[in-house]
């Protein structure tokens, strides 16, 4: 029996001259909350895709539970859940006969479908609307109908991709608590990407970061930003022009580390943020640079992304949309 629950060893893939996938690789302990990080366009739904057997990569290799998926693409499906980032139920039909659809559809007969589709009604808190159509109901409670959908045959690996992209802040949180309790009380393997960085810090007992197609870090969120060693000081700029003045200043404050800048803001690691804040914000005003806003952070996710990456998720985000290019990062 593997003890590995999803693993990904060096997967290529392009799309005509798009590199979608360069070489990335990761491994899944069973029965956790696993968290595929990453902008968009950094690769994560091209990486699920092959995961659950919908595409073939042109390189590498991928096993669940070590079952190799390219070999036995059978044997994987029946052992894993698939919701994607588009709704999979059927807004005409009720809750109910969705459910019990997708049990029948994998082989279950109709009265264990119905009983089955009751359980996880009641368990997402959707009895009391299980017989209207499923168009009619919020977003919140549709997301939880294709999860619901998603767990219809018991799978032991259940993917996840962007699962509360467009909910509002409270189905999100329902949904959290769902997608934890699955992994905590059902020792279910839940892997889920997501450009949510509180998401995967909430969620996630282990995650990877992924950039352009690779895997910049990995770890548990507080392995990663504990890894980051001290504090950040964040400076925001009344005149952008003056980040190569205000770079320079910061350059010769003792305990200042690594510098990006970021549009209108800069960032800076350092060691104690308490002590260093103040003569930076003296370096500054001698250097004559303008501030509107100065403060300290203990090490996010986003620091994780910036430091790996060389420029914040925020502008990542961009980049993949607009073609922005990476920041401009200044060693210690």
């Amino acid at each position: 029996m593997s003890t590995t629950a999803v693993e990904a060893v060096e997967l290529g893939k392009a799309y005509g001259k798009v590199q979608a996938l360069a070489g990335l690789s990761f491994a899944v302990r069973p029965g956790i909350v696993f968290g595929l990080l990453g902008p968009n366009g950094a690769g994560k739904s091209t990486t699920i895709r092959i995961l659950t057997t919908l595409s073939r990569p042109d390189r590498g290799r991928a096993a669940i539970h070590g079952i190799d998926v390219g070999e036995h693409p059978e044997r994987v499906r029946r052992l894993i859940g698939y919701v994607p980032q588009r709704p999979g139920f059927d807004p005409v039909a009720t809750g109910l006969e969705n459910l019990v659809m997708q049990a029948r559809i994998h082989g279950s007969s109709a009265k264990e479908a119905r009983r089955c589709a009751g359980e996880l009604l009641d368990r997402f808190g959707l009895t009391a609307a299980a017989r209207r159509r499923a168009g009619t109901w919020s977003g919140g409670m549709q997301r939880k109908l294709d999860v619901a959908m998603g767990l219809m045959h018991r799978p032991r690996v259940l993917f996840l991709d962007e699962p509360t992209t467009g909910l509002d802040p409270q189905a999100r949180l329902d949904l959290w608590a769902e997608i934890a309790r699955l992994a905590r009380e059902d020792g279910m393997t839940v892997l889920l990407t997501t450009h949510y960085l509180e998401e995967a810090d909430h969620l996630a007992a282990q995650l990877v970061i992924v950039d352009a197609g690779r895997v910049v870090a990995a770890g548990t969120p507080d392995e990663l930003k504990n890894g980051l060693g001290g504090d950040t000081v964040r400076v925001g700029l009344a005149r952008p022009a003056d980040a190569a003045r205000a770079r320079a200043a910061l350059a010769a404050v003792p305990g200042v580390g690594e510098t990006v800048s970021e549009g209108g803001s800069l960032h800076a690691r350092v060691r104690n943020g308490a002590a260093v804040l103040p003569v930076v914000l003296s370096a500054l005003d001698g250097a004559g640079v303008e501030l509107v806003a100065a403060g300290v952070a203990r090490p996010s996710l986003d620091d994780v992304y910036m430091r790996f990456a060389g420029r914040s998720f925020a502008e990542a985000e961009a980049g993949g949309k607009a073609g922005v290019g990476p920041l401009e990062v200044v060693p210690a």
